[in-house]
């Protein structure tokens, strides 16, 4: 006697966990490791999103961690897996063990592994290497993302190999080549770098223009957060980045200094997070009036990457949606 109401209880059951948003399908972790031409090595954990289906090319974002993280801590913290999978992208998170840097830092403030073929940079961009040679991925849409040390090695990977990076995102980061020692690197993260960031720009430009066997010189756009009460890199930083970007840019365009790109934002527009923190967005644009570069600045917030989940460390789930802004930038600059 109670057949019927048993299968209208399935039935019901069914249709409620199909309707569910926890039932919704999921990508999966891979894991792996990549060296470079020294045998060096370095594992990552890749997430390949639930739309992946090995018939067509996705883009792919390589994210860096920051001092004292995981690849696992990251991925909660930033929750660039769920925007992965619903926009059907590669997402890969490199580990830097302890034995390299004993809070786990990139090690960005060092001479050897600031520049193309070498160090950290190397590494990195074997990774890349190694997840392009496994999967189908859009060579087209490959971007760095990092944030406090990853975000400093995240800057320095756009300019070394500007040949596979479309596009830089960062959070509580430094310009290229800020310090060359850990005093630099303590006083620039404290107070901004003592190094020119026209200077730099220019730098960066000579860098990528050396590169062999043929220069490699386009348009590189360039998203950056900072927080307002951010101690352990101070909001200097965030301004020296859009000027060094800026005046790299500038030559990228037509090889000469003369001001077609420069750091004076097109349009600043406030904002704010409900129950959350104020911010001022600042876009800068390109001599072709095209969105190149942007500027978050975030009221409040100390070190962290906003908007991001409480599941990992350095979030603040109150400021703006980092992720999913840098996706949407990403996607607009192409």
């Amino acid at each position: 006697m109670y057949r019927r109401p048993a299968i209208l209880f399935i039935a019901l059951l069914t249709v409620l966990c199909a309707a569910s948003p926890l039932s919704a399908q999921a990508g999966r972790w891979e894991t792996g490791s990549a060296s470079d031409s020294s045998g060096s090595s370095r594992a990552y954990k890749l997430w390949v999103p639930s739309g992946y289906n090995n018939s067509k090319p996705v883009p792919l974002v390589l994210m860096l961690h920051g001092c004292t993280q995981t690849p696992a801590d990251f991925a909660a913290g930033t929750q660039m897996n769920a925007l992965a999978d619903k926009h059907n992208f590669m997402v890969v998170y490199p580990a830097q063990p302890a034995e390299a840097n004993p809070v786990k830092c990139w090690n960005w403030f060092q001479p050897e592994h600031q520049q193309r073929g070498a160090g950290e940079p190397a590494l990195l961009a074997a990774v890349v290497s190694r997840v392009r040679a496994t999967y189908k991925v859009d060579d087209r849409r490959i971007y760095v993302v990092g944030i406090s040390a990853g975000g400093a090695m995240a800057v320095i990977m756009g300019v070394a190999y500007p040949d596979i990076f479309s596009a830089v995102g960062v959070s509580a980061a430094l310009q290229y080549k800020a310090a060359s020692n850990v005093g630099e690197a303590l006083a620039a993260q404290s107070a901004g770098s003592r190094q020119d960031p026209n200077a730099q720009g220019t730098l960066a430009y000579r860098a990528m223009h050396d590169i062999k066997p043929a220069p490699r010189k386009r348009r590189i756009p360039l998203i950056v957060f900072q927080g307002s009460l951010d101690v352990a890199v101070a909001p200097a930083n965030a301004a020296q980045i859009i000027t060094q970007w800026a005046q790299m840019n500038d030559y990228l365009d037509d090889d000469a200094d003369n001001n077609t790109v420069d750091d004076k934002a097109e349009s600043t527009t406030p904002g704010a997070v409900p129950n959350g923190h104020s911010y001022e967005r600042s876009v800068y644009k390109d001599k072709s009036g095209r969105v190149l570069l942007e500027k978050w600045m975030v009221e409040g917030m100390r070190h962290a990457w906003p908007g991001g989940s409480s599941a990992g460390t350095y979030t603040d789930p109150k400021g703006p949606n980092a992720s999913a802004e840098m996706w949407r930038f990403f996607t607009e600059t192409r």
